[in-house]
C-alpha cells in the first residue's frame, strides 16, 4: 500500500493538464472559482477511474480513432483553457474571458484527458497488495488515490493563489496568466509527441 501511495503522490504532483490548470485558474481568478474547477476534476478523475475499472476505458481506447479523437479533443480543450488563463482580466483578447472555468470545464477536461487513463491505468491495474479480494482492494485504491489526490490539487490552486494574492501590477500579472498558458501548451506538445 505504501508503494502505491508514493506512485498516487508521484504521479499525480507532476505537472500534466490537470494540476497546470487548477494553478492557472488559482492564479487567474482566484479561490472560489478555482475550489468548483477542483471540484469538476475530482468527478471526472473519478469517472475516468470507474472507467478503468469497469473496462470501458479499454474498450474505447483499443480503437485507434477513438484514442486520436480524444488526443484531438484533448489538445483542443487545453488550448481553450490556456487561452481562458491566458488573457483572464486583460483587454488584450478580442474577448475578454468574462468568467473562470468551473465544475463542468474539470469534469471535461478529466474526460478527455490522456494522463487521466494512463495514471488511472497504473495504478488500479498495477500495485496489488489484496489479493484475496480484488473488491476490497480496488476500493481502498480509490480512498488512497483521492486522499492524496485531493490536497495535491488544492496545494497546486495555493501556489497560483499565492500569486494572485500578490497583487501584481496587470502586466505583471498578465506576464504571470501567459507562463501558465505557455506551461499547458508545452504539456500539450509533449502529449503529441508522445509514442501512440
Amino acid at each position: 500500500m505504501i508503494t502505491l501511495a508514493l506512485a498516487v503522490f508521484f504521479l499525480i504532483i507532476t505537472p500534466g493538464p490537470g494540476v497546470l490548470s487548477v494553478a492557472g485558474v488559482g492564479s487567474a481568478f482566484g479561490f472560489g472559482p478555482g475550489a468548483r474547477y477542483i471540484g469538476g476534476l475530482f468527478v471526472g478523475t473519478n469517472l475516468v477511474a470507474i472507467a478503468v475499472v469497469s473496462g470501458m476505458a479499454t474498450v474505447i481506447l483499443a480503437n485507434e480513432n477513438i484514442r486520436a479523437g480524444l488526443l484531438i479533443a484533448s489538445v483542443l480543450y487545453l488550448l481553450y483553457l490556456a487561452y481562458r488563463i491566458a488573457f483572464a482580466g486583460t483587454r488584450i483578447a478580442f474577448k475578454e474571458a468574462p468568467s473562470a472555468p468551473g465544475f463542468l470545464a474539470g469534469v471535461t477536461l478529466q474526460l478527455v484527458n490522456p494522463k487521466a487513463y494512463a495514471v488511472n491505468t497504473t495504478l488500479l491495474t498495477g500495485f496489488a497488495f489484496l489479493p484475496s479480494s480484488l473488491v476490497a482492494e480496488t476500493l481502498l485504491k480509490f480512498l488512497i488515490m483521492n486522499l492524496i489526490w485531493i490536497p495535491i490539487h488544492f496545494g497546486w490552486l495555493y501556489v497560483g493563489m499565492t500569486i494572485h494574492r500578490l497583487n501584481l501590477a496587470p502586466h505583471v500579472q498578465r506576464r504571470v496568466n501567459i507562463a501558465m498558458a505557455i506551461s499547458m501548451l508545452i504539456v500539450v506538445g509533449l502529449a503529441l509527441l508522445a509514442p501512440k
